[in-house]
C-alpha cells in the first residue's frame, strides 16, 4: 500500500511505525474471510482491509477521528484472526492499537458513551470496585428486560453478564510451596476480573504446579497489567498500570510468570514494544515479557505423563482469540487435554471470536450477542459432555448458551492429574 506521509510526520516514531505497517498491506483481502465483524456484517469498513484504509487516511491527514471512523474502529474485536491469515505479515495489532489511541484522544464521544467507557476503565481493573459493582448488578438484574425494552442495550447487557452468585474472596496467601521434589519457582498472575469472578482457576493452577514440583508466588495486591485500558485506547492509563505491574514483578525471583487469564498474555508479552522508547523501562519491560507464559504453554513444555481421568468424556475445545491468534498457541491446549484422556473436538469456524473480547461485549452488545450465538451453535452441534476454554471472558460470554458445562482448561488438567473435580461436573 502506498502512503503519503510527509517527512515531518515521519519524524514521529509512531507515524513511522504505522507507515511501515501500512506499506506491507497488498489489498489481497484474505483478512476479510476470517474477520468476525465482516463475516457477520458484510461491510468492508468492518473488515481489517477497510479499517486499514480508514486509519491510513486519518493518520496521513493528521485529522481528528470522525464519528464514522470511531464507529468502525470500535467495532474491531482485536481478535487478531486477520494477522494469523495475512500472507504479507501486516502488523495489524499495533496499527489498530495506535488507531484506538488516536480516536480516544481526538474524537469527542457523546457524553453517555464517554462516561460508560471511563467507568469500565476505572472499575474492571480494580478487584474491590469490580466486586461491589457485581453485587449492585445482582440487585439490579430484574431491571435488565426493562432496560433492553427502553433501548439501554449496554446496561442490559452488563446486567446479563453478571453472575447469579459470586464466590467468596480468594486466598490472600502469597507463597505456595511445592508438594513434590522441587523443580523451580514460578510466579502466577492473579488477574483483575478473574480473581473476583472465579478464583478457583488460579487455585487449580497452583495445585497442579505444586504437584509438579514448583513453588508458586502469587502477589495478592498486584496491579492490573494494563490490558483492559490498553485495548480501549487509554494509553496513559495502560502504561501507568503496566509500569506498576513491572515494578512489582521485578522484585520477585521467579523463573517464569504464569498466566491463566489469557487475555492478559498478548499485552504482557508485548511490553518490550510498549516501552521500547522508554529509557527507564525498556530493559525491565523486555525482561518481564520474556518470562511470561500461558499456563498451557508452560505445561506443554513439562511433558506431563498420560492420564486416563478424562477417558470417555467428549470435550469441545473453544480456542480463545488471545491464545490462538494473540499468542499463537493453537495446538498446545488440545494436546494437553488429549494427553489427559479426553476426546477433544473443535467446532467449525474455530478461528472466529465468540464476541467477548475484553470490554467488547459491554460496549458492542448487539454484535457480541450475535457472535456468541453463532459460536454456541457451532459448539452445541458437536454434542459434547463438556466444553474447555482458556479464557474467563469466553466462559462468561458463552455461559447459559451452551448445552454442556464450560470449564477452564486448567481446571480439567488439575483434575486429570490428581486435583479436585471441577464443581460444575
Amino acid at each position: 500500500m502506498q502512503t503519503v506521509f510527509t517527512a515531518e510526520q515521519l519524524q514521529d516514531p509512531k507515524i513511522a511505525e504505522a507507515d511501515g505497517i501500512l506499506r506491507k498491506c497488498v489489498h489481497c483481502g484474505f483478512c476479510t474471510a476470517t474477520c468476525p465483524t465482516y463475516v457477520l456484517l458484510g461491510d468492508e469498513r468492518d473488515s481489517p482491509r477497510g479499517r486499514i484504509y480508514m486509519i491510513k487516511s486519518m493518520l496521513e491527514r493528521g485529522e481528528k477521528a470522525t464519528a464514522e471512523t470511531a464507529r468502525h474502529i470500535d467495532r474491531c474485536l482485536s481478535c487478531l484472526s486477520c494477522t494469523t491469515t495475512c500472507p504479507s505479515g501486516v502488523d495489524y495489532m499495533h496499527l489498530i492499537d495506535q488507531a484506538r489511541v488516536h480516536v480516544e484522544k481526538t474524537y469527542d464521544r457523546p457524553y453517555a458513551e464517554r462516561f460508560l467507557r471511563n467507568v469500565l476503565a476505572k472499575v474492571l481493573p480494580n478487584p474491590k470496585l469490580f466486586r461491589l459493582s457485581l453485587i449492585a448488578a445482582r440487585l439490579a438484574a430484574p431491571l435488565a428486560p426493562v432496560l433492553k425494552a427502553a433501548g439501554a442495550n449496554r446496561l442490559s447487557a452488563m446486567l446479563a453478564l453478571a453472575p447469579a452468585t459470586l464466590p467468596r474472596p480468594g486466598t490472600q496467601q502469597f507463597f505456595f510451596k511445592a508438594t513434590s521434589p522441587r523443580r523451580g519457582t514460578v510466579g502466577l498472575l492473579k488477574g483483575c476480573a478473574q480473581s473476583v469472578l472465579d478464583h478457583s482457576i488460579n487455585d487449580a493452577a497452583i495445585r497442579l504446579l505444586n504437584r509438579q514440583g514448583f513453588d508458586v508466588h502469587m502477589p495478592t495486591s498486584a496491579p492490573c497489567c494494563g490490558s483492559l485500558t490498553h485495548h480501549m485506547g487509554k494509553a496513559d492509563q495502560a502504561k501507568q498500570s503496566a509500569k506498576a505491574w513491572i515494578d512489582q514483578w521485578q522484585g520477585l525471583d521467579v523463573d517464569h510468570i504464569i498466566i491463566t487469564a489469557s487475555g492478559c498474555g498478548p499485552t504482557i508479552k508485548d511490553y518490550g514494544h510498549m516501552f521500547a522508547r522508554d529509557p527507564l523501562y525498556a530493559a525491565k519491560a523486555q525482561a518481564i515479557a520474556s518470562k511470561a507464559r500461558d499456563i498451557t504453554e508452560y505445561l506443554d513444555a513439562l511433558d506431563l505423563p498420560p492420564s486416563t481421568t478424562g477417558k470417555g468424556l467428549r470435550v469441545a475445545y473453544h480456542s480463545a482469540c488471545s491464545l490462538q491468534h494473540g499468542q499463537k498457541l493453537k495446538t498446545q491446549p488440545q494436546k494437553l487435554l488429549r494427553n489427559a484422556g479426553f476426546d477433544v473436538v473443535e467446532p467449525r469456524d474455530s478461528h472466529l471470536c465468540c464476541g467477548s473480547a475484553g470490554t467488547y461485549n459491554m460496549l458492542q452488545p448487539e454484535i457480541a450477542s450475535k457472535l456468541r450465538d453463532r459460536k454456541a451453535e457451532s459448539i452445541n452441534i458437536l454434542r459434547p459432555d463438556l466444553i474447555a476454554a482458556g479464557n474467563l471472558g469466553c466462559i462468561t460470554q458463552l455461559r447459559n448458551t451452551t448445552s454442556a458445562p464450560i470449564i477452564h482448561t486448567i481446571a480439567l488438567l488439575d483434575w486429570a492429574y490428581g486435583g479436585e473435580k471441577p464443581a460444575s461436573l
